[in-house]
């Protein structure tokens, strides 16, 4: 509980010195998709911070959840991010926090070995934490925040 209300008091006094700064917050919703009727955005853009929802080891030619476990879902739950990242101009070298949602916390050293190859200098914070539930049944969820160039 102590965390999460620091990491609330922290995002709060970064967004208001953006606007002390810069005068005026600039915000972006992105879209999933145009023909999605989601009711979250795949990412926002206040400022120079982007943050994406969510995400999962989905496979967007195939509608479908990757197959193989927790160790290929992270792997494609993290190159879904990185694609995210790179469509709205940032990149994984630019993340700077990220949140781990498991759906046995028991399989967070194999979720582990995966996410750490994708940041090999420079590791964002992060948490993670098991839930009692993912979307679609998914065993790994990632939310994460980055800069934009």
């Amino acid at each position: 509980m102590m965390n999460r209300l620091l990491g609330v008091i922290a995002f709060t006094t970064f967004v208001l010195s953006q606007t002390v700064f810069a005068g005026e917050i600039e915000v972006e919703h992105y879209a999933v998709s145009p023909d999605m009727q989601l009711p979250f955005s795949e990412a926002v853009r206040v400022g120079h911070m982007l943050y994406l929802s969510g995400q999962l080891g989905y496979d967007r030619e195939t509608g479908k959840l990757v197959e193989g476990g927790i160790a290929t879902e992270t792997k494609k739950t993290l190159e879904n991010i990185k694609a995210v990242l790179e469509k709205h101009g940032s990149s994984m070298a630019e993340v700077v926090k990220c949140t781990v949602f498991l759906a046995d916390i028991k399989e967070w050293a194999a979720m582990n070995e995966v996410y750490v190859s994708y940041f090999p200098a420079n590791p964002p914070a992060r948490s993670a934490l098991g839930v009692s539930g993912l979307a679609l049944g998914a065993r790994t969820e990632i939310e994460c925040m980055a800069t934009v160039r």
